[in-house]
């Protein structure tokens, strides 16, 4: 089993930056891709962006793309989510999730089985 907590959000203005933290616990986190996924108020939640096991490999949700940027150090067993150049429109709850272990890139959250409570991120114009 996997546990995992995220941290580092907050309110910023539009065009400041965030740095979101997941810390895993658990055996399998380090075979394990991970993902970030988002959920504004009345919206489905929204893939954000994926790692693979390695870090070797990532990919991005259009919108956020060339602005935020995944990575994960596997000797701490966390996860980051650097967001830069923030808008209005990234406000909502971020949560990482653990992929199921085939690894495989995926956007969709029924591929992902273990997930944070979630971390509040608030852009102001």
């Amino acid at each position: 089993q996997v546990q995992l907590v995220e941290s580092g959000g907050g309110l910023v203005q539009a065009g400041g930056s965030l740095r979101l933290s997941c810390a895993a616990s658990g055996r399998t986190f380090s075979s394990r891709a991970m993902g970030w996924f988002r959920q504004a108020p009345g919206k489905e939640r929204e893939f954000v962006a994926y790692i693979s096991v390695s870090g070797g490999t990532t990919f991005y949700a259009d919108s956020v793309k060339g602005r935020f940027t995944i990575s994960r150090d596997n000797a701490k067993n966390t996860v980051y989510l650097q967001m830069n150049s923030l808008k209005p429109e990234d406000t909502a709850v971020y949560c990482c999730a653990a992929r199921r272990l085939d690894g495989a890139f995926s956007a969709n959250f029924v591929n992902y089985q273990y997930w944070g409570q979630g971390t509040q991120v608030t852009v102001s114009s």
